[in-house]
C-alpha cells in the first residue's frame, strides 16, 4: 500500500506541475498563479527554477554587466568600467563584491540581508551550505517541500511517513523542530534552519579547561603518550568528571594549532616526533609494491598444499641486527629439507633474484616444481 500511495502521489504531483508550469506561461508570476491553484508558494518557485523559467516579478540582469565583467578581466578600473556602461560606481562595487539588490534590499554573498524600509538585518547562511548535498539519511529539501504539500491538505504524519519512505518519527521531529511557532511548516525556512544548526563550532576543551591543558602538557613534557594520558586521569582524578580527555582529543590539540589548545612545542614531546597527523590510506587505495600481479597462495596445485609431492617450496628472508645483513631461506614443504642462501651483495630484489636462481639450478629438474615466497618487496 505504501509503494501504491506513493506512486499515486507522483503521478499526481507530476499532473499539477505541468498545469501549473502552463498557466504560469500566461501569467508570468509565481505568486499569483500559486495562490489561485492553492499551491505552496515555495514549492511553486522551485518548479519555476527547475525549468529556467523567471516570473515578471523577479530581478533582471543589467544589460550592461556583462560588457562591465569582460572589462574588468581585461583589467579596466571599477570607475572606468562603470562610465563605459553608465552605472553608478557604488552598484559597480556591488557587482564586484557580488552583492544583490531590488528595490529595497540588499542581500550580500554570506547571506546577510539589510531590508531598508524596516531596518532590519537578517543573518542568513551561505549559499553552499544550504545546498550542499547531504547523506541521503537526512531530510532532503524536496521531501520537506513534499512534506509541506500533504501536510497543508490534512494528511496525517504516517501516510506522510509511508509517502516518503521514512519513519514516522522521523516526520513527527521534522515538524516540531522545524516548523513555525504558529503551525505552519515553510519547507525552505525549515531546510535553512537545519542546515544552520549542522554546523556546531565550539572551543577546543583543552583550550577552554586550563587544569586539564596544564596537566595534558605536563605529561607530554614527561614523553607520556596521549593514551597513557587518558588512563592515568581516570585513576588519579577519579572523582572529577572534568577532568577527563581522550586521546584523539589530545592529537587534534596538538595537530590543529588554530584551535586546539596546546602549544605548538609541546607538539615536539610526541614519540612520534611529528607535529601533525600522518594521512592513512585504505589498502585497496594502496600502490601496489609489485609490478605483475601476485599468483595467491590459495592458487597453488592440491599437490602443493598436502605435500605429497616433493619439489616445492617455501621462502622467506631473515633480516640481520640493524639491517646489516641477510640470508635467504628455502623449506621444502615434503622432506622440510633446508637450504640457505647466501647474500653477500645487498639484499634488493634484483640481488634476491639472482641468488634465488643460482641456488635452485644446483637442484635435480623434478626438485624444482614451485615457490612460495611471502609479500616482501625485495621480491
Amino acid at each position: 500500500m505504501a509503494v501504491v500511495g506513493r506512486v499515486v502521489h507522483r503521478a499526481e504531483s507530476a499532473r499539477l506541475r505541468e498545469e501549473f508550469l502552463a498557466r504560469f506561461d500566461v501569467v508570468g508570476s509565481t505568486t499569483v498563479v500559486a495562490r489561485e491553484m492553492g499551491i505552496n508558494r515555495h514549492t511553486a518557485a522551485g518548479w519555476v527554477r527547475q525549468t529556467g523559467r523567471r516570473s515578471q516579478g523577479g530581478s533582471r540582469r543589467h544589460p550592461g554587466r556583462d560588457e562591465y565583467e569582460r572589462l574588468r578581466k581585461r583589467g579596466v578600473p571599477r570607475a572606468s568600467a562603470a562610465r563605459a556602461v553608465g552605472v553608478n560606481v557604488r552598484t559597480a562595487k556591488d557587482w564586484d563584491y557580488g552583492v544583490s539588490k531590488t528595490r529595497n534590499s540588499r542581500t550580500y554573498p554570506d547571506g546577510r540581508r539589510v531590508d531598508y524600509t524596516t531596518g532590519m538585518i537578517t543573518v542568513g547562511l551561505p549559499l553552499a551550505r544550504v545546498e550542499k548535498v547531504l547523506h541521503e539519511r537526512f531530510v532532503s529539501l524536496t521531501e520537506r517541500e513534499t512534506m509541506a504539500d500533504l501536510r497543508r491538505v490534512g494528511i496525517s504524519i504516517r501516510k506522510i511517513a509511508e509517502a516518503l519512505g521514512r519513519a514516522p518519527s522521523t516526520v513527527s521531529r521534522e515538524l516540531a523542530r522545524n516548523g513555525d511557532p504558529d503551525g505552519e511548516y515553510r519547507p525552505f525556512a525549515a531546510h535553512r534552519a537545519a542546515a544552520g544548526r549542522r554546523a556546531r563550532p565550539k572551543t577546543a576543551k583543552l583550550a577552554v579547561d586550563r587544569p586539564l591543558g596544564d596537566y595534558v602538557a605536563e605529561k607530554l613534557a614527561l614523553r607520556w603518550s596521549p593514551e597513557q594520558i587518558c588512563h592515568a586521569l581516570v585513576e588519579e582524578f577519579p572523582d572529577d568528571p572534568e577532568m577527563r580527555v581522550s586521546h584523539e582529543t589530545i592529537y587534534q590539540a596538538l595537530y590543529l594549532q588554530a584551535r586546539g589548545g596546546l602549544r605548538r612545542e609541546v607538539a615536539a614531546a610526541l614519540r612520534t616526533g611529528r607535529a601533525r597527523r600522518r594521512p592513512r590510506r585504505a589498502p585497496q587505495a594502496r600502490t601496489s609494491r609489485f609490478v605483475d600481479p601476485m599468483v595467491m597462495i590459495s592458487e597453488r596445485p592440491a599437490e602443493v598444499a598436502d605435500r605429497a609431492v616433493p619439489g616445492h617450496w617455501e621462502g622467506d628472508l631473515i633480516i640481520g641486527a640493524d639491517g646489516g645483513s641477510a640470508i635467504g631461506t628455502l623449506v621444502e614443504r615434503a622432506t622440510r629439507y633446508v637450504m640457505l642462501v647466501h647474500l653477500p651483495d645487498g639484499r634488493t630484489a634484483e640481488q634476491v633474484r639472482d641468488r634465488l636462481v643460482a641456488t635452485m639450478a644446483t637442484l635435480p629438474a623434478h626438485l624444482r616444481g614451485s615457490l612460495t615466497w611471502d609479500q616482501g618487496a625485495e621480491m
